[in-house]
């Protein structure tokens, strides 16, 4: 569980400012479910197409947002390194749903795994290749979730991850 450990990130703050990007505000919405944390974050959805990324960061700069959830769609993952780079530069700790993200310089990450994914939706397509009515399939939800952390980018700008929660991740990239 990260709950007490998310809260390590930032123990002198009461609550940390959390703004969400995707593609349309009620997206971001409906993905930003009540978060049981300590630090009491509060969600702000932001819509922001791509043409509107830099404007996004801008507002997230003059806002002092303390952190910054990227929940992002398949529309982002061309943009990832844009994305990394605008939090970069501003010296904002984001979390993001994909490692790809990570592995571009994103700081961490906490999602399922897209081999994971991928494998899932195969099984969808042979399903209805062979016929099945996609109405009839099972809904199924991920039941892994991996965080990976990047402990260059967390040094970049300047934020010390705890030990416990280095501890709790499935992978530090150093």
């Amino acid at each position: 569980m990260l709950s007490s450990e998310a809260a390590d990130l930032s123990p002198s703050h009461s609550s940390t400012h959390v703004i969400a990007i995707s593609t349309s505000a009620d997206s971001a919405s409906d993905q930003c479910t009540p978060i049981k944390l300590p630090i009491s974050p509060t969600v702000t959805p932001l819509k922001a197409h791509l043409q509107d990324i830099e404007n996004a960061f801008a507002t997230l700069a003059k806002e002092r947002a303390e952190a910054l959830m990227v929940v992002s769609g398949v529309s982002f993952q061309a943009q990832k390194q844009r994305l990394v780079d605008l939090a970069l530069r501003i010296r904002l700790p984001t979390i993001f749903a994909q490692r790809e993200f990570v592995e571009a310089g994103g700081l961490m990450s906490y999602g399922e795994s897209a081999r994971e994914f991928n494998r899932r939706a195969a099984f969808y397509v042979d399903k209805i290749m062979k016929g099945a009515k996609p109405a009839d399939l099972p809904m199924q939800q991920p039941t892994r979730f991996f965080l990976v952390i990047n402990r260059k980018t967390a040094d970049a700008i300047g934020l010390a991850i705890p030990l416990q929660l280095l501890v709790l991740a499935d992978e530090v990239i150093e």
